[in-house]
């Protein structure tokens, strides 16, 4: 199955980018227009190993719960695909090791839904059912150029692409759709057609991951699915630590503000130690390696507000992290990619024609709620680049201590990673309710230790970790 359904008027729309973000629009484009042409610099054929478009595919992701709940939705039965291609799926307060400050947060069965899938193995699967939609077709191999536009400049009627080593060509189309990520075009394309670029905000985090494979000789996980110590302006080291298909782990190491992961192994494995809880280092320590460690940099989460735009051209949107770039230890990309899809589909099947404006606003609100959890938390730290106002220093001072409360109670577990996983509102974690619980542990165990993390089992690995 595809999902996809057979109401289509015909038209044809082109969406540039060929990543999760342009996927999911062209799946959604789909249901409302005969032709659908996607269009990137690389290959996008079958497979499952990085994409040369797509850097931070070497390194941890996760789709959080609203987004397996939205894919599942899209694409009928791909969490059972994704567990066929061995995939380890869980819950996820349950069967997550979630560490803050060095202390686990207790576990719950929250119900919701966690992916430990590698980037390259979800994108795969949902490029495989996107393009066996009829009338969704790839142009590969073509630099993307830039927009083409009525004579009146109102209206963007196609984009100019090139394919590789041939002749630039006009794809026309009826909308289309930016996709390309971070390194969007647009507003430099705005400027050209004498439209104003969008107002940024930035938070400036200069943030690396640094990640290496490695096949272990014991079992750090037992039933869980990945062991997490979150990186907090307390201990603002991190580390994401879990088996991926193909019989091994994968352990993305954080470090923010200049503080990074080292790339030569001596210096990894000194970083490994350093993490505030000592299982991952002890896995590790006699594991074979399979790889050299790889760096990524992300300097700042940057949010482009096209709501704000008082002109911008119709038949043409922007979707994805062309919108926004969130820092991805919060693994917010994916999903808001995904609602933001849902909002273009919303659009397209409306009766009344596109609405740049009105397709913004909606988007703006796609974005707001994992924006202020993204930006806010990473305001905490004294030396990130960015705005605060005395609210954002209140709920990060707030979020710590329920942290710290969740040590000892689910309740405040699972109110947390509801909010995390974008299932429920930031404010959520704000109740009365809750904050009274967060105020009654913080009077009665001030300084208690948490529930420590289990021993790391001497047993044979369990789950296909050889």
């Amino acid at each position: 199955m595809t999902g996809a359904s057979t109401g289509r008027s015909g038209g044809r729309a082109v969406v540039l980018g060929g990543s999760m973000a342009g996927l999911l629009a062209a799946r959604t484009l789909s249901d409302s227009f005969g032709e659908v042409v996607v269009v990137d610099r690389d290959p996008l054929t079958d497979g499952t190993g990085p994409r040369r478009g797509v850097p931070q595919g070497r390194h941890a992701h996760g789709l959080v719960a609203q987004g397996q709940q939205i894919l599942e939705g899209l694409f009928p039965g791909l969490t059972e695909e994704l567990i066929g291609a061995g995939v380890q799926v869980g819950d996820f307060s349950g069967d997550i090791r979630w560490y803050f400050g060095g202390r686990r947060m207790r576990p719950t069965r929250s119900g919701l839904l966690s992916l430990a899938a590698t980037r390259p193995v979800l994108e795969d699967r949902v490029r495989r059912r996107v393009f066996a939609i009829p009338g969704v077709v790839t142009r590969t191999g073509h630099s993307i150029d830039g927009l083409v536009t009525d004579r009146g400049g109102r209206r963007v009627v196609g984009a100019r692409v090139t394919p590789e080593g041939g002749e630039p060509t006009t794809l026309e189309a009826d909308l289309v759709v930016d996709a390309t990520g971070r390194g969007s075009r647009t507003p430099v394309w705005l400027e050209e057609l004498g439209y104003e670029r969008p107002p940024e905000e930035r938070v400036g985090i200069r943030l690396a991951y640094t990640t290496r494979h490695y096949r272990l000789n014991c079992d750090p996980f037992g039933d869980d699915i990945a062991i997490i110590p979150a990186a907090t302006p307390s201990h603002p080291r991190g580390a994401f630590f879990y088996p991926v298909p193909g019989g091994h782990v994968q352990l993305s190491l954080t470090g923010v503000l200049g503080d990074h992961p080292p790339t030569d192994p001596e210096g990894y494995t000194d970083y490994v130690r350093s993490l505030p809880i000592p299982d991952i280092h002890r896995a590790i320590a006699d594991a074979e390696p399979l790889d050299d460690p790889v760096t990524i940099r992300f300097p700042a989460s940057v949010r482009r507000r096209y709501e704000a735009l008082n002109r911008f051209p119709e038949g043409f949107v922007v979707v994805g992290d062309a919108v926004c770039s969130f820092n991805p230890v919060y693994a917010q990309g994916m999903t808001v990619a995904a609602r933001e899809a849902l909002t273009l589909r919303r659009h397209v099947s409306a009766p009344r024609p596109l609405s740049a404006r009105r397709f913004f606003a909606d988007v703006a609100r796609d974005v707001q709620a994992p924006w202020d959890l993204a930006a806010g938390s990473d305001l905490g730290y004294p030396g990130v680049e960015g705005r605060r106002t005395p609210l954002t220093r209140l709920v990060n001072a707030y979020t710590t201590r329920l942290q710290q409360a969740a040590v000892h109670d689910a309740r405040l577990s699972e109110a947390f990673v509801r909010a995390a996983g974008l299932v429920a509102p930031p404010q959520s974690i704000m109740r009365p309710s809750l904050l009274l619980r967060v105020a009654r542990h913080s009077l009665i165990r001030p300084g208690r230790p948490g529930p420590q993390s289990p021993r790391l089992s001497s047993a044979l690995p369990r789950k296909g970790n050889t």
